[in-house]
């Protein structure tokens, strides 16, 4: 049976942390199915199988059944379905982007078996009742360009009958989605549940993914890709990374657990710094400085265990670790602070307007960790929000590449790359989409890299705290969610039982 995670409000429960580009699903397909005498039209058939399971698990009052076959192996797995369903009374109809004549390999195959068995082929523009159920095996993985014509058509009309009231199964992928990035170029299908098959798109998780593939399921149809090489990328969340929270012994003094020193706070912005400080604390920071305007009241009238630092006493070599740009803004003493920031020795945590001052000096630097947004992104990068976005896995690794250190990308579908390794998080909800949830993370981050963690095990680490943390708090409602709402579940979540 396929193991489920909800890439939208539904949690995750079980499924595999490899995640796959579609060149090496279908490379392994090929290997281990050859291996083990398995045809590719048998991993057809399997496909088939495993729909007619699902639809029997998630919509078994679904009578009108409507299964919208595209022109390669995706349709053909449409097809196989549509076969099995009526070989058991049901009566589906079949609309087909392609004629089954014109088909060619295992879809040909398919098809011909279908129409053998008394089942006809529909036009995508035939007039048709609102159906209970869509099953959508137009494109699957095999997306090139946006879609056009009659596909592009076909998607729109699914997406019509879906909002009249059907539901929507995507084979393997909702069509118009790119299985590699997450991207939709143009019109996409938007699914209730997706069922894929082998392994783990990494575009199902990040992107326009969430918006568009509903709960996802995987059948694995027998192959066993995870002993088959390295994925492109790992999905974490909290119970994966928990446990590299490190233990205190009973003697511990808050000298052991990092000094952390944040710098921003510019007139106006103190709420900024002052969220990214208690992060760290309540992730357990030691000690938390804070270097803000000079102007503003001192940090620790609205957190009494806060310090204040003298901005001119930057170079000073009190602290662990040092968290550049929450609240900072980009005045002089913005960029005084932000010049004699980079000057220090220990590691750097870097964010909002240290971001934007970095994109207007870029400079390369092993042990510093960079959080942009997208926008952020692209202004490192120099290019606009649209190609961030078009590949977010290309986007962060390029960042890495060009900035070194560890880089974290914000999103949905939040993703780290440490130039070796790229990990996606699947934790986190709409409900985050407010000011300071940035400010938080940045603190986290400072928090587990002043308690002694490699940047590679503190940034995953934090991204995950801050998106379960997210995800607690949002149980009472995602909408009117703050910042200052994480921070009780923060020290719960921090202290793993």
């Amino acid at each position: 049976m396929g193991e489920v995670i909800g890439v939208g409000k539904e949690r995750v429960t079980s499924l595999p942390h490899s995640l796959w580009r579609t060149e090496q699903v279908r490379a392994a397909e090929r290997e281990l199915a050859a291996a083990a005498g398995i045809t590719l039209h048998d991993l057809m058939e399997r496909a088939g199988h495993a729909l007619l399971t699902h639809i029997d698990r998630h919509w078994p009052a679904a009578r009108r059944i409507l299964i919208c076959c595209g022109p390669g192996n995706n349709g053909g797995d449409g097809y196989v379905l549509a076969r099995l369903l009526r070989a058991r009374g049901a009566v589906p109809c079949v609309m087909a982007t392609r004629a089954p004549e014109q088909l060619t390999g295992d879809a040909a195959r398919a098809a011909s078996d279908w129409l053998r068995a008394g089942g006809s082929v529909h036009q995508p523009d035939g007039a048709l009742g609102q159906p209970d159920l869509i099953v959508d095996a137009l494109l699957g993985t095999g997306l090139g360009d946006a879609p056009s014509g009659a596909v592009a058509a076909l998607i729109e009309r699914i997406n019509q009958w879906r909002r009249d009231g059907s539901a929507v199964l995507a084979v393997d992928l909702p069509s118009g989605l790119q299985a590699d990035s997450g991207a939709a170029p143009g019109v996409a299908v938007t699914a209730d549940a997706t069922l894929t098959f082998v392994g783990l798109k990494q575009g199902q998780l990040t992107g326009a993914a969430p918006d568009q593939v509903g709960l996802l399921e995987l059948a694995p149809l027998g192959i066993d890709i995870e002993r088959w090489g390295t994925p492109a990328a790992l999905r974490i969340d909290y119970p994966m990374l928990a446990h590299q929270l490190p233990l205190r012994h009973r003697t511990a003094h808050k000298g052991e657990h990092g000094r952390v020193a944040l710098v921003g706070g510019n007139l106006g912005m103190q709420g900024a710094i002052v969220l990214a400080a208690r992060a760290a604390l309540r992730t357990g920071a030691g000690l938390v400085r804070v270097y803000q305007h000079p102007q503003l009241p001192p940090p620790s009238l609205s957190q009494p265990e806060l310090m204040q630092g003298d901005p001119a006493s930057l170079n000073e070599p009190w602290p662990s670790v040092l968290a550049l740009g929450p609240g900072l803004g980009q005045d002089e003493w913005a960029r005084r602070c932000f010049a004699a920031a980079l000057c220090h020795p220990v590691s750097l945590v870097v964010d909002a307007d240290g971001l934007n001052l970095l994109a207007q000096a870029p400079s390369h630097r092993d042990n510093w960790v960079l959080t942009p947004h997208p926008g952020e992104a692209a202004r490192l990068l120099g290019c606009s929000v649209a190609e961030i976005e078009a590949d977010r896995f290309a986007a962060v690794m390029q960042l890495q590449q060009r900035y070194g250190g560890v880089v974290l990308l914000k999103g949905a579908g939040t993703l780290v790359c440490d130039g070796r390794q790229v990990w996606l998080s699947t934790e986190g909800n709409p409900g985050m989409a407010s000011g300071g949830m940035g400010d938080l993370l940045s603190g986290i981050i400072a928090a587990l890299l002043a308690q002694g963690l490699a940047a590679a095990q503190a940034v995953p680490l934090a991204v995950v705290l801050h998106g379960e943390a997210g995800d607690l708090a949002a149980q009472e409602g995602e909408r009117g969610l703050l910042a200052s709402d994480l921070l009780p579940w923060l020290r719960r979540l921090a202290n793993p039982q």
